[in-house]
């Protein structure tokens, strides 16, 4: 797991580890300058004796200059350790976008792939049902065809058994049958 520390930006390391070594460069060179000048006039100068004061001035800055090459020297190397630290985070945060790349890519694949897998299962599951729903017809169309037989044989029985009767009428003999001319 990552620390949660406040660290500034890597840029900005970057920017002061950069500063930092050009100071560190630049007081090499005034100390290289300056160790030559002074083996130039020793050499020059056999007799040449330094004042003990100018000599103990030069000695403290050399002391202070040491002083603030090693604090400028534990600077880069702190700075170093934090690019270090970071590179390290970097790498790990890399490689987790990696792996969830690689999973968000095979889930989409298997999102695109779903719904011809549901339309196979369910054609898969539907062939029963038909095969059923087929079966049912069928057999409806069988007994709709005996129910017509049945039901035509049974109306052929009732009229052949059934004639029909129709009510029989005594006539008056007295009463004359009325005709169109009569009336």
């Amino acid at each position: 797991m990552v620390n949660q520390v406040d660290h500034p930006p890597l840029s900005a390391l970057q920017a002061e580890v950069s500063r930092l070594r050009q100071d560190l460069q630049m007081r090499d060179q005034l100390v290289q300058q300056l160790s030559q000048e002074l083996f130039r006039l020793v050499k020059g100068n056999a007799n040449f004796a330094p004042k003990q004061e100018v000599s103990d001035r030069h000695i403290a800055q050399m002391n202070a200059l040491r002083e603030q090459l090693q604090e400028v020297e534990q600077q880069v190397q702190f700075y170093q350790q934090q690019i270090s630290s970071r590179d390290g985070e970097i790498y790990q945060l890399r490689q987790s976008v990696q792996e969830l790349t690689d999973r968000s890519r095979m889930l989409e694949q298997v999102v695109q792939e779903l719904p011809q897998v549901y339309r196979q299962k369910f054609a898969e599951r539907m062939i029963p049902v038909k095969e059923k729903v087929e079966t049912l017809q069928r057999e409806n169309r069988q007994l709709h065809a005996e129910l017509q037989s049945v039901s035509y044989r049974l109306a052929m029985r009732n009229r052949s058994t059934n004639k029909l009767d129709l009510p029989t009428f005594q006539r008056p003999s007295s009463t004359p049958i009325p005709t169109f001319g009569n009336i």
